[in-house]
């Protein structure tokens, strides 16, 4: 994250704006960066792992593709918008046929609250 990044992510918060990070990597990412209440410039390795009971510090929602059932990756998505309410959401993109793995649909994920 660099310094640039982390200002403006923080100027987005002061103001009022979500921050939407797009794919998990860029979510785990500035997760990772996060402090108490902002962002910080980052670089380095990361072993966070982003599963329910998870309390986001800096993503207010997520776009993403629709992941496999049992993954980490699912995990991660479960923490965001919470697992009973992610199953209805891929039980949906079942009966309509949605593409799952990395080239499939997307989705824009907002938990309620």
């Amino acid at each position: 994250v660099s310094e640039s990044a982390a200002a403006e992510i923080n100027a987005t918060r002061e103001a009022g704006g979500r921050i939407i990070p797009v794919g998990t990597t860029a979510c785990r990412l500035i997760e990772s960066a996060a402090g108490a209440e902002c962002i910080h410039p980052w670089s380095g390795e990361t072993d966070i792992f982003i599963r329910p009971g998870y309390k986001f510090r800096i993503a207010d929602g997520l776009m993403t593709n629709f992941h496999l059932p049992r993954s980490t990756l699912m995990m991660l998505v479960s923490a965001l918008m919470g697992r009973d309410r992610m199953l209805a959401l891929y039980a949906h993109a079942i009966a309509e046929r949605y593409r799952f793995f990395s080239y499939g649909d997307a989705s824009l994920l907002l938990p309620k609250g």
